[in-house]
């Protein structure tokens, strides 16, 4: 449980009342937040140039009434550090807290996420302010949970950067001989003989835009780098919390897949993680149930938190669809049954200027109850009241992992060929697709993680193979497991190296088979997946395209080849026989029905069911707790689908309804399942 105060889904979201100088309004907000269901308000996420107006003063009585008022009223506080946008006198009177970009231009002050995470000036003031919070509030029975600055990300170049980064990379190789052997600067003539002939790798050196670098060595480690330097400003305000705070639960709020940060180094220093679900017009709802999938895999299946969704509509996309009826709730449930422990929006009153006042908001722009959206959100606060606490920590038990790696993703976005249409993310979505197609649990794990509580491992494109994995494959494999991978995998090491010996270097033991060559075509151009024999679902001949390993193999069995080009008939699908387990090696990008065949024959042979037999569109997830299953039944169509339970005895827990047999689920609608 995220905060015993709440032993509920907590429902709340951003609360911006410092946009507002108006009694009348702030009390209008009371009022409605207690119609909907509201009992989480997040405060203060970029109140920095309000909480302190110059370099001595600080100004908290605002924050004072604003957490109080909302107290007295029944609403806790999810209390930010305001230290998401420094304030512009800062900018004015320290120009080191200003980051400079990729081209190499210095910033002014204005928009956000504009801080250097290496100057000592943002690093002092926001640690400060931190500490200041934290002494004021730390016995404030309202504070749930403590929100560090806000959507970490973005990269700095400036001359701060470049001191640390030397650091960093001394502190790492701890011999400058070292790092030439890792980084391979015998080429082009980059030996270096001092840390300080070292410069950040951006448009003024070896990268040039869409991660097109000479030196993917260097850019690799300038990822880490700034990850790292993002990750330590993070845990100086944690630290300072500490200080005066005990207990109470300090968090970030992340952002899914995204690039530039490795989530799982940071989840190590989370209490929770949380999270912000902006899904597009377009993205496909298992993109959105992978990530769900992913942010509770950083901590090892601990539910996490929905930080923020918007109630309605976004302002930043190309185009800002509104939320259907019913798909609020619907993708709240989405979360929930993948791990969400809270919904939160953003945000709760819609701002009157700028460039969020057209982002969706609980209290739209009319001020009053009576709007579609807002009667939605007091229908999921009703029914989060009703659940209580039914819910909270229950777990999700997969039998089935895909592996996700964001220096391994780095690596791949890195890499001067073989394809600029390779895509590491959407190579991983393919895979969860089809298993999310076959109503099989997944977990979404690092590489840390152990394999050993899992029948099936999926790593897809798995291109960069860390010191003593190939060993940890290798045991799983042994000891009965099945395991996956993919073309492009097992080509270097941690510093982007090739293992020289063929591909797929060290998983060439394990896989049975050797890559000679790898022939890149156009996404536009295919190749077949032949099947030698009838093996499970999959049966006769599949596309593939983009990426083509030429194999030969050692020990593997060919279960499908090529079927076209100067390689037809070359394996395209091998499984080796390891130990008590098996490996399988896909050489090429297949299509969608190939994947979902070809997964559920590996499922079927490690003994792996489907959660439930349901129609497309209708999604399942299983929570599990004391013992007691709770089966979620989403339907994403629009229109109904009719959900065969068979001879199980369910209660639905919403309605409390008994079902079995044959049920209709209403277009958007969800059903929670507690087997009898």
């Amino acid at each position: 449980m995220i905060n015993e105060k709440l032993p509920k889904i907590w429902h709340g979201g951003d609360y911006n009342p410092e946009q507002w100088d108006s009694q009348e309004i702030w009390d209008e907000d009371v009022r409605m937040f207690k119609l909907a269901g509201i009992d989480v308000a997040t405060l203060n996420v970029f109140s920095w140039a309000l909480n302190q107006p110059n370099e001595e003063t600080y100004n908290f009585d605002w924050l004072d009434d604003k957490i109080n008022r909302l107290y007295e009223n029944g609403i806790y506080t999810c209390l930010a550090t305001s230290t998401a946008a420094h304030p512009a006198w800062m900018a004015k009177k320290y120009p080191d807290v200003l980051r400079v970009d990729f081209y190499g231009r210095k910033r002014k002050f204005g928009s956000r996420h504009n801080s250097c995470p290496n100057s000592p000036t943002y690093r002092e003031y926001s640690e400060k302010i931190a500490g200041k919070l934290a002494e004021r509030y730390k016995d404030h029975p309202a504070v749930l949970i403590w929100h560090v600055s806000n959507e970490y990300g973005g990269y700095c170049y400036c001359d701060n950067c470049q001191t640390a980064f030397q650091k960093w990379l001394s502190d790492k190789y701890g011999t400058i001989e070292k790092l030439n052997k890792a980084w391979n600067t015998g080429f082009w003539g980059h030996t270096f003989y001092e840390w300080d002939e070292i410069v950040p790798p951006n448009m003024l050196s070896e990268e040039r835009e869409n991660n097109e670098s000479d030196f993917q060595g260097i850019s690799l480690d300038y990822r880490r780098f700034q990850s790292d330097s993002l990750l330590d400003c993070y845990k100086l305000e944690y630290n300072a919390i500490r200080k005066h705070v005990a207990k109470t639960p300090i968090t970030t709020n992340l952002m899914g897949t995204y690039p530039m940060l490795d989530y799982f180094k940071w989840a190590k220093e989370m209490d929770v993680v949380s999270w912000d679900n902006y899904p597009a017009i377009d993205t496909p709802y298992s993109y959105t149930a992978m990530t769900h999938d992913l942010m509770r895999g950083l901590k090892s299946g601990q539910p996490f938190m929905l930080m923020e969704q918007t109630p309605s509509q976004q302002n930043w996309q190309p185009y800002n669809s509104l939320k259907r009826p019913g798909v609020m709730r619907l993708w709240s449930y989405q979360a929930i049954g993948r791990g969400a422990d809270t919904i939160l929006y953003f945000q709760l009153r819609r701002s009157v200027g700028a460039c969020e006042k057209y982002h969706g908001a609980v209290i739209e722009h009319v001020g009053h109850e009576n709007t579609r959206v807002f009667n939605e959100v007091a229908q999921i606060g009703k029914e989060f009241n009703q659940l209580g606490d039914t819910l909270l920590d229950a777990r999700v038990n997969a039998k089935v992992a895909i592996v996700f790696d964001w220096e391994n993703r780095w690596a791949v976005e890195l890499s001067s060929g073989p394809s600029v249409s390779l895509d590491y993310v959407n190579e991983v979505h393919k895979y969860y697709d089809a298993l999310y197609k076959l109503n099989v649990q997944v977990d979404m794990i690092g590489v840390e993680e152990d394999l050993s509580q899992y029948d099936v491992v999926i790593a897809p494109v798995l291109y960069m193979v860390k010191e003593g994995y190939a060993a940890k494959v290798e045991s799983f494999v042994e000891n009965g497991g099945t395991f996956l991978t993919t073309f492009f995998s097992g080509i270097v090491n941690e510093t982007d190296i090739v293992t020289l010996g063929g591909y797929p270097g060290e998983l060439r033991n394990v896989l049975g088979v050797w890559a000679e060559e790898i022939d890149a075509l156009h996404p536009d151009e295919t190749n077949q997946i032949v099947l030698k024999d009838t093996r499970g679902k999959m049966n006769g001949s599949y596309s593939c395209n983009l990426l083509f390993d030429l194999i030969h193999t050692e020990g593997a069995e060919a279960v499908a080849e090529y079927g076209s080009d100067f390689y037809k008939g070359m394996p395209v699908l091998t499984v080796n026989q390891f130990g008590k387990g098996k490996a399988w090696y896909v050489a090429s990008s297949p299509d969608a029905d190939f994947l979902v065949d070809f997964l559920q024959t590996v499922c079927e042979e490690a003994g792996v069911e489907p959660l439930l037999a349901v129609p497309e569109g209708v999604e399942t997830t299983e929570r599990v707790k004391d013992g007691q299953t709770y089966l979620f039944v989403l339907n994403h169509n629009n229109e109904e689908a009719a959900i065969e339970l068979g001879d199980s005895e369910y209660k639905e827990v919403l309605t409390g309804q008994q079902l079995s047999g044959s049920t209709q689920l209403e277009a958007k609608g969800v059903l929670i399942l507690a087997k009898a």
